[in-house]
């Protein structure tokens, strides 16, 4: 039975290996502290957190998050730790709330391993305070208790850090947000669903339940030429209900709509086989909605799964080096074979657990690979792979899709399955496509021209996936490239004639585009601020802009750099997008001046890497960009629909 913790109640842990699951209103970063017995933390070394993920016992994410797992074990604690503290905190310079008061709750349940809840806190009573220590759980003649705390701290993790006697409180505090802050660069942002909205539909929906919410949690979408509800003037208040009858609360100005189409449910399996996985299977309004849903359900499950796996080989290793520890230490076990014995022991029951944590790791790997094999097909252009036969039958949309995918995230863990990579639409970041040496390159291609190519390659595959998903005429690309050099890469894109001019060359070429750029999300920025979006001028073109820009820095001089650093910064909230084809280490002269720039770029390769984490548990995923087969045409004549289709609408 699961105990509901008030502030200051304990309850008894009757197990070492557990799960401490945090759900907050907003992304929180988790954190713990092992202290002594006088509750003070012995230095920086003590406390686990995003920059420094794990000691002996304790694990937790790499991110700030609105949902964490942290992973625990008891007997793996050093015995000189008597109270291990779990912090939450608001993580700072990331435009979110900078007081708990401002967000829900935060709630923290103790689990087993497999997820039974043992104890539950609610931290209510927040306000001004923007780091908290939850939970603490305490050694008490020879046991472990869980303790509900909730206390709060006004001045952060500094205060915080400072009172359990740390003496560099404040650097570790900045040390942990500047962790939090590059691992957000590198992290796929998370899609944004209704509050407590599943993504992921394991059983259909009972009849009469509430309907599900739209993404962002608004209102589902209203059907083509909906009336929209009106009064008459004058008229009076809506008919009260008759008497003695129920009361409507339906508001009088809503409009009604037809709910969406279910979800598809699986076949009823034989008796004794799990259920068979069916594409769409996730909440959602329209398909598009449910697989972009049930592909990041997927994404989460593997996360988790992984996480899962890789604790419990930590668990086997830490303790059978305890067990091997305590066999050194003892003296009888160097008489006769016992010590040996006893080694061996040790490593067969290693090897058990280890083996027992892969099997549980195959079999849901194996029902996330079924999954995958009836998805994949399934996926419109938007979401497919360039060698889907969905591109054979493509036609422009008449509006634009929910996500858009750039290429495919693995783990080590299995080779069997990748996630696609689906981001959501529009662009809430710039792309980078990283055309420097990538680590664990090998020397493949050393040489930096092949680099170059394959970024440009990747590169324009990115555009002209954007400017086939997207209506004809409400997608715009403009090039940048100074010197030249992308003319025979950027090939299908200027012999289609899709783009929006011709590519820009030279410092007057890039000074133009760039101008009229700023100059665009200068007007839109005064038009809706000053609530005035039809005061824009005439003929206005209203389509998203999309600026791909070849070899920085070259041809860009300081006016040049400014705008470019205005448009990655203020473009995307107007409708103008950034795509950077470029290598670092060719703008290592600005120095930090340009580390905020990469800084809001997501980062892409044109090869595998495994640079991307995900927003739940921090792994590093190897991502492999989404990219035309050789010799294939697929991308020559969906451009090739594109311009015509163009065309027809100008």
């Amino acid at each position: 039975m699961t105990a509901e913790l008030a502030r200051g109640q304990n309850h008894p842990l009757d197990q070492v290996r557990l799960e401490i699951r945090v759900s907050a209103g907003a992304p929180v970063v988790a954190a713990a502290t092992l202290v002594d017995e006088a509750g003070r933390a012995s230095g920086p070394e003590s406390v686990v957190h995003p920059g420094a993920p794990s000691l002996p016992g304790l694990e937790v994410s790499r991110q700030a998050a609105t949902a964490h797992r942290l992973a625990v074990d008891l007997d793996a604690m050093p015995d000189a730790v008597h109270r291990v503290n779990v912090l939450l905190a608001l993580p700072t310079g990331t435009g979110g709330p900078v007081r708990f008061g401002a967000v829900a709750a935060p709630f923290v349940a103790v689990t087993g391993l497999d997820g039974t809840e043992v104890a539950t806190f609610t931290l209510t009573g927040l306000d001004a305070e923007s780091a908290v220590i939850a939970l603490e759980l305490y050694r008490r003649q020879g046991a472990w208790k869980v303790r509900a705390v909730g206390q709060g701290y006004a001045g952060g993790l500094a205060e915080l850090f400072a009172d359990q006697g740390l003496a560099e409180a404040r650097q570790l505090a900045n040390g942990i947000h500047e962790a939090v802050a590059q691992g957000l660069t590198r992290s796929v942002q998370a899609p944004r669903v209704a509050d407590g909205a599943p993504t992921r539909q394991t059983t259909p929906s009972a009849h009469g339940g509430p309907a599900p919410m739209g993404p962002s949690g608004a209102m589902p979408p209203q059907p083509a030429g909906a009336p929209h509800a009106t009064h008459a003037a004058g008229s009076s208040d809506p008919t009260p209900p008759t008497a003695g009858g129920p009361v409507d609360y339906t508001h009088p100005g809503r409009r009604h709509t037809a709910p969406p189409p279910p979800a598809p449910a699986a076949p009823a399996p034989p008796p004794g086989q799990p259920a068979r996985p069916v594409a769409g299977d996730a909440t959602g309004w329209t398909m598009d909605e449910r697989l972009y849903n049930q592909v990041w359900g997927m994404f989460e499950d593997y996360a988790r799964t992984a996480a899962a796996y890789r604790s419990a080989v930590d668990f086997a290793d830490s303790r059978q080096e305890k067990e091997l520890d305590a066999v050194l230490s003892d003296p009888r076990s160097r008489i006769g074979g016992q010590g040996d014995a006893a080694r061996e022991e040790a490593r067969a029951r290693h090897g058990a657990l280890v083996e027992q944590a892969r099997q549980a790791l195959d079999r849901d790997v194996a029902q996330l690979v079924a999954e995958a094999e009836v998805v994949e097909p399934a996926l419109p252009p938007a979401y497919a792979r360039w060698d889907s036969p969905v591109w054979h039958g493509y036609r422009v949309p008449m509006e634009m899709p929910m996500a858009l995918r750039l290429g495919d995230l693995t783990l080590p863990e299995s080779d069997r399955l990748s996630i696609p990579m689906l981001v959501r639409l529009p662009l809430e970041r710039g792309l980078w496509i990283d055309s420097g040496r990538v680590a664990g390159e090998a020397g493949v291609f050393t040489d930096a021209h092949d680099r170059r190519r394959l970024a440009l390659e990747a590169a324009v595959a990115h555009a002209a996936r954007l400017l086939a998903v997207h209506p004809a005429g409400e997608f715009a690309v403009h090039v940048i490239d100074p010197a030249g050099t992308a003319a025979h890469a950027l090939a299908p894109l200027t012999d289609t004639g899709v783009l929006a001019g011709p590519p820009a060359v030279g410092a007057a070429g890039v000074a133009d585009v760039l101008g009229r750029l700023t100059q665009r999300v200068d007007l839109v920025q005064m038009a809706v601020r000053g609530g005035a979006a039809d005061s824009l001028p005439p003929g206005f073109d209203t389509a998203q802009q999309l600026l791909v820009v070849n070899d920085f820095p070259h041809g860009f001089d300081d006016r040049a750099v400014t705008q470019l650093r205005y448009l990655a910064d203020e473009g995307p909230v107007v409708g103008v997008h950034l795509m950077m084809v470029a290598d670092r280490e060719d703008a290592a002269g600005y120095g930090p001046l340009l580390d905020p720039l990469w800084r809001g770029l997501l980062r892409l390769t044109p090869v595998p890497d495994d640079h991307l984490a995900d927003p739940w548990v921090g792994h590093a995923w190897t991502y492999e960009p989404a990219l035309v087969p050789p010799g294939s045409q697929v991308l020559r004549l969906v451009l090739a629909q594109v311009a015509a289709e163009r065309t027809k609408y100008l």
